[in-house]
């Protein structure tokens, strides 16, 4: 019995860790609200590209902030995207040990 459970986990793992190799090729566009900024980010929360409006570059200080509303919206999504697929294919590869249901 403790061999098959260590073998579901070392499976588990696996599948983990190519999961989260894919989440690098999964891409996520958030843009603002008023299309003056587009940031592209992978669902393990890699930026991949910002595209700026160029009315945003005589204000730094408006640039900024159209950059932290968006960068932040997009990590939000990332994250989200990242969570759900690591949990569901952590929880698929468990073994049912009773007591352990953590991921319910």
């Amino acid at each position: 019995m403790f061999g098959d459970m260590m073998g579901k986990l070392k499976e588990a793992q696996k599948k983990v860790k190519e999961t989260k190799e894919r989440l690098h090729t999964v891409l996520i566009d958030e843009v603002s609200t008023d299309n003056k900024v587009k940031v592209t980010i992978t669902a393990n929360r890699t930026i991949k590209s910002i595209t700026l409006d160029d009315e945003l570059l005589q204000d730094k200080d408006m640039l900024e902030d159209y950059l932290i509303l968006t960068l932040n919206k997009a990590i939000e999504k990332a994250t989200n995207i990242n969570e759900a697929e690591i949990a569901a294919v952590a929880k698929e590869g468990m073994p049912n040990i009773p007591g352990m249901d953590m991921f319910n």
